[in-house]
């Protein structure tokens, strides 16, 4: 006799049954839907497997009642693995126990995809081991929130500019010369030249404001500093705004205002995220102007004040420094006039006293250092000139940046703002590393 062979029963999907995301589930609230992600983890009670689904936008609990379902797709549900991507059917009902407020009650389920031994199980694992799967780690709960949170500052970044009449306008990745010397640059081969990645778009924004009245890059921008401490990464992402007839004064208080707007945008539309990271939204929530101010003559008045003696003016303030100024103040605090000695040529020398530079450097309270550093720029011709010759750069480099002293040349004043430190402020994190997508560091260049 011969023998016949019956595939095993699959669930089909029903016809036009609308198709939701899981932050879009209170909107169909008793009604049955489409849901299509990934299984994040399961357990399972006797006749019930409670399934948590991930789709990018959340999680939900996805009950399946082996009375519901036909006996095949209850077995399915108890042998998915973690990272399975499926499709679930059923209706959206309250559930006052769960985070997001709502559970599935499952009528069918079918598998896209089998996962099988997903490396990156609920346990602790090192960080060498899940850097080296940062591709997978970005699927946990933890990294979603921080990628959320970094976007969103994006889009309040953007929007702080946007809605104040800048232009967003673009600068080159490859460049000729650096800002600040070489010896912290990539250099590329460019066509028999040398060139090297950017270090900052910053003399590009200073042509492109006297074209624009206020512009803005956003990009990311290269640093091949040999550091491996965890405020440090190689390729990091900057906003760069620059402002025609905009003195020191002003320029204080647009970059305090953009970091408060960022805070709080956080604060006001990622209060989910910020749960999932534990984070003490109280001290985001004081984040509000002003912000202390104080120069860097009274930071290293503060610092001797705490035992730092071996610090003495002149010398530059690194991570320890900032760090321990920063204690002294619950919000970030603006620590400005610099000694010309430590700053670059481009930064205009205060005219109450030569020894010093228009600049502030904002620091982020809790131990997290600089995340914008700024100033008002040399817009007088001749002194560029001999600031330039002073620091032993080319002159023949820098005619297209002198170019804009010599035609109708304006006070104008500018800063940087370093996207990941924001980031790992916060959100609380200890390391860079976890602030972008894929991080570079002097030892990792992949994923």
């Amino acid at each position: 006799m011969m023998m016949t062979f019956s595939p095993p029963p699959t669930a089909t999907p029903t016809p036009n049954l609308p198709v939701v995301r899981i932050t879009e589930v209170a909107q169909h609230l008793g009604e049955t839907v489409r849901l299509q992600g990934w299984l994040y983890n399961k357990r399972s009670s006797g006749k019930l497997q409670f399934l948590q689904l991930r789709d990018g936008s959340g999680v939900i609990q996805c009950v399946v009642f082996k009375g519901d379902v036909p006996e095949f797709i209850f077995e399915e549900a108890g042998h998915i693995g973690q990272e399975t991507s499926v499709w679930v059917e059923g209706t959206i009902k309250e559930d006052t126990r769960s985070a997001l407020g709502f559970e599935l009650s499952v009528s069918q389920l079918g598998v896209i995809s089998h996962a099988y031994d997903f490396p990156i199980s609920p346990k602790e694992h090192g960080v060498a081991f899940l850097m080296e799967n940062r591709h997978l780690w970005l699927r946990s709960a933890r990294q979603v929130a921080i990628l959320k949170i970094r976007a969103t500052l994006m889009k309040a970044i953007r929007q702080y500019f946007d809605d104040r009449g800048f232009t967003n306008v673009d600068a080159p990745i490859f460049t000729p010369n650096a800002c600040e010397g070489t010896s912290n640059l990539f250099e590329v081969e460019y066509f028999e030249k040398t060139a090297y990645l950017t270090q900052s778009g910053q003399l590009y924004m200073e042509a492109a404001v006297m074209a624009l009245g206020k512009v803005y890059c956003f990009g990311p921008v290269f640093r091949a500093e040999k550091s491996k401490t965890r405020r440090h990464l190689t390729e990091f992402w900057m906003v760069e705004p620059e402002m025609a007839f905009v003195e020191h004064e002003e320029n204080l208080q647009i970059a305090s205002e953009l970091i408060a707007f960022a805070v709080q945008s956080v604060v006001q539309n990622c209060q989910a995220e910020l749960t999932v990271l534990e984070r003490d939204v109280a001290k985001l929530e004081a984040i509000t102007l002003p912000f202390p101010r104080i120069t860097y003559d009274e930071a290293i008045k503060i610092l001797h004040h705490h035992g730092r003696t071996d610090v003495v003016w002149g010398d530059d303030l690194g991570g320890d420094e900032e760090t321990l100024v920063s204690q002294a103040f619950d919000k970030p605090v603006i620590i400005e006039k610099y000694p010309v000695t430590l700053k670059p040529f481009y930064m205009k020398r205060n005219p109450e006293n030569p020894q010093q530079v228009l600049n502030m450097d904002i620091i982020a309270p809790e131990g997290y250092g600089e995340i914008v550093g700024g100033s008002q720029r040399e817009d007088d011709l001749a002194v560029l000139e001999g600031l330039i010759a002073e620091h032993g750069l080319d002159d023949a480099v820098f005619r297209w940046y002198l170019d804009l002293r010599t035609y109708g040349s304006v006070p104008h004043s500018g800063f940087g703002l370093g996207l990941e430190r924001l980031v790992a402020w916060i959100c609380g994190l200890h390391h860079v590393r976890e602030c972008i997508p894929f991080p570079r560091l002097m030892d990792r260049l992949s994923p």
